[in-house]
């Protein structure tokens, strides 16, 4: 079983995390990437964390 690091909760189900999106401004590459956190919901530990959405020309959605 998994469980959080800083509370203890048990992590069995989806609905035990939630996923945090956000966007980044431009950067020197003209892309701009949105970044995901995936934090604990009981305590809101951040658990993990990735990028993804690079578009070019920096005009993502």
């Amino acid at each position: 079983m998994v469980h959080c690091p800083e509370c203890e909760s048990t992590l069995a189900e989806a609905s035990d995390v939630e996923f945090v999106e956000t966007e980044a401004t431009t950067g020197i590459i003209a892309a701009s990437k949105r970044f995901y956190a995936v934090e604990c919901a009981e305590c809101g530990t951040t658990l993990g964390s990735g990028v993804a959405g690079a578009k070019a020309g920096g005009n993502a959605a």
